[in-house]
């Protein structure tokens, strides 16, 4: 295996792991076992663990952000049909897994924002990343006339944003995705049906 790609393959099975057993919880053992890549061969791709985690945050924030352009900005679709379809893709993940893995970010959120900085500020980066795609379909709706711009759209995407992560929470927690669903009709029936011109 070169070495960019036992460098990658690290990444791939550590977000596999860290989404099933959370930071603090992941053996670098397991890990690396998994990955195939000698024990003393991490320390040659990265400083610490922590090191790890930011390239694990960093790879993982890059994949959705691909995601996230490929379902939101697909011009094929209205925006609204687009901000619906992602939260549908989502749901139906979560189902697949039987709710247990999450949002990789928001479960490393809640598990590390509070004791390592480093972290905090990396994770708060991604969701302002996050942010702005919604923030872009939400003014494509607006121009669309699909809702009205009378609210400030920042404020809209950060609500939505907040709120899905947490319906996330929820559904790992209830075992079910009735959290995320109900979000997704409040969304579309109440919140967003309130500034339809």
């Amino acid at each position: 295996m070169k070495r960019a790609s036992k460098r990658n393959e690290l990444i791939k099975v550590g977000k596999e792991i860290v989404v099933r057993q959370g930071f603090k919880s992941a053996s670098l053992n397991d890990i690396l076992t998994t990955a195939g890549v000698p024990k003393g061969s991490f320390y040659y791709y990265f400083s610490s663990k922590d090191d790890f985690g930011l390239a694990i945050v960093d790879d993982f924030a890059q994949e959705y952000r691909e995601r996230l352009e490929t379902i939101l900005e697909d011009r094929q679709h209205s925006p609204l049909i687009r901000l619906r379809n992602y939260f549908e893709t989502k749901i139906a993940e979560m189902e697949s897994c039987q709710c247990s893995d999450g949002c990789l970010i928001g479960n490393l959120a809640q598990e590390l924002s509070a004791q390592n900085e480093l972290f905090r500020d990396r994770l708060n980066q991604v969701f302002a990343e996050w942010e702005q795609y919604f923030v872009r379909c939400l003014a494509a709706a607006d121009e669309a006339g699909e809702i009205s711009g009378e609210r400030d759209l920042d404020n809209l995407a950060k609500f939505i944003l907040s709120s899905w992560e947490g319906a996330i929470l929820q559904a790992k927690v209830a075992k079910s995705v009735t959290p995320m669903q109900t979000f997704v009709d409040v969304l579309f029936e109440q919140v967003l049906s309130q500034n339809c011109t």
